[in-house]
């Protein structure tokens, strides 16, 4: 995945992580930079996502799992347990466990953000709903969610989820 030191510390250089690309609602894909999977003795995960324009990632919250998320490009919306936030570059969102939580694109662009998630375990999501990705291809067809995609994410890092209208307004959480 990237260089390892004598001492643990974890570079990785662009274009050379697991990557997957995600099923509607989110389109779009997703990175993992560091995994509690790599053997190195992280206890988190973190990598990049990129939510493709007029696409979402659906509410949902994490019962164990505290959430960083850093966004770069793009604009959109968060709803955080029902309240409105703007996403623009420079955003950071912090969720502690069960913050219901929702991401809208609501640019022409992608959005990019970076994930960190304590304990570690997205990765492993990603890789049971998505479709390998190599750096530099074309982005496929939106594709749907495997049929088992609540046992998924009950079987990973998810709380719960549920589908929710892609407007940012502060009633769509309701």
């Amino acid at each position: 995945m990237g260089s390892t030191s004598s001492d643990g510390a974890v570079v990785v250089g662009p274009d050379v992580s697991p990557s997957y690309w995600q099923p509607v609602p989110a389109n779009g894909y997703a990175e993992v930079r560091v995994s509690r999977n790599d053997g190195k003795g992280a206890d988190f995960s973190s990598g990049i996502q990129c939510i493709a324009p007029g696409s979402y990632i659906r509410e949902h919250w994490h019962d164990h799992n505290e959430e960083l998320l850093f966004f770069y490009e793009g604009t959109g919306c968060a709803i955080v347990d029902g309240v409105k936030h703007s996403i623009v570059p420079g955003t950071t969102i912090y969720l502690p466990p069960l913050a219901k939580h929702r991401l809208i694109n609501e640019g022409e662009g992608n959005l990019m953000m970076m994930w960190t998630l304590l304990p570690g375990g997205l990765e492993d999501f990603f890789a049971a709903i998505g479709r390998p990705r190599t750096a530099g291809e074309s982005a496929p067809a939106p594709f749907e969610r495997p049929v088992n995609v609540a046992e998924i994410e009950r079987d990973t890092v998810f709380g719960g989820a549920v589908q929710r209208p892609t407007e940012c307004d502060e009633t769509a959480a309701d």
